[in-house]
């Protein structure tokens, strides 16, 4: 068993993150509680995350769909099983080296006060003054409108704690924090854990869309594995594989169109909010 300061603390060699992904990432037996509960969050997930898919995740509030991504992104260790990356221990990969190899966008993100061109290229410390990458990101993030409400561009302060900087709404900074989650170009593992709260059905559908265009031409060079997770059905109909979570387990899998057949909890979820929008 596995605690959650010794997920955080290297010990002596680490295996290096591969420089592609050829099988995918795969869960065995993993079940998770967090320190000082008993109840455990997720109990005997078994799962494969194929190389070069988007994988969306849905489910109630509170069933498990970011802890499930935390433990992909090695922010916590399983409390039982493993999970493996091309066939290596999660646990024994080199932690920095893997973060470095994910790009991620989470509905609690940080608010940096800092220029513009700061506040996305911190998402890839080596370049976060390179113009050139930022404003890439941001456009692959749908978000370079951004800049024109900004007087200076990518050389305006942001933040009210400073005299002149500027005050952005809710909607700007996330698409600031979208523009961060794209700055990585090459990585194996990228997590969007409903970063669009401020948007529209419409704008997270359309952002969506292209982050489905970007993560099939990345998944075909690097095998990079996206991973969605969205309360909104007209959003993750897209993806590959589709992970309903329920009862702190994987309850159903399958892609849209499987699932809606199955007739289970997933076309059920489904049928309500379809009926919302008729």
């Amino acid at each position: 068993m596995r605690s959650l300061v010794q997920a955080q603390t290297v010990h002596g060699a680490q295996v290096a993150a591969p420089d592609a992904l050829r099988d995918g990432i795969r869960f065995d037996g993993v079940s998770f509680t967090y320190p000082g509960t008993d109840s455990p969050v997720l109990e005997a997930v078994d799962l494969v995350l194929p190389a070069g898919t988007s994988v969306a995740i849905v489910g109630e509030n509170g069933a498990g769909k970011t802890t499930l991504v935390k433990l992909l992104c090695r922010f916590y260790a399983p409390t039982t099983g493993t999970i493996t990356v091309d066939g290596v221990d999660l646990h024994d990969l080199d932690p920095v080296g893997w973060r470095d190899r994910t790009a991620a966008g989470f509905q609690d993100f940080c608010r940096f006060e800092l220029l513009a061109r700061q506040n996305v290229g911190v998402g890839d410390l080596p370049r976060i003054e390179s113009d050139e990458a930022v404003l890439g990101a941001l456009d692959r993030a749908h978000s370079s409108d951004v800049l024109t409400r900004l007087e200076d561009g990518l050389d305006t302060q942001l933040g009210t704690s400073h005299a002149d900087g500027a005050q952005l709404s809710g909607g700007q900074w996330q698409k600031l924090a979208l523009g961060r989650a794209m700055m990585r170009e090459q990585p194996l593992l990228v997590v969007l854990d409903e970063p669009t709260s401020a948007l529209d059905a419409q704008a997270e559908h359309d952002l969506y869309e292209r982050y489905a265009a970007h993560a099939k031409a990345v998944g075909a060079t690097t095998g990079a594995v996206t991973v969605l997770v969205s309360h909104r059905f007209s959003t993750v109909r897209m993806a590959d594989l589709i992970l309903v979570v329920a009862d702190h387990r994987i309850v159903e899998s399958g892609s849209h169109e499987e699932l809606v057949a199955l007739g289970g909890l997933y076309a059920e979820l489904f049928g309500i909010q379809a009926a919302a929008y008729l």
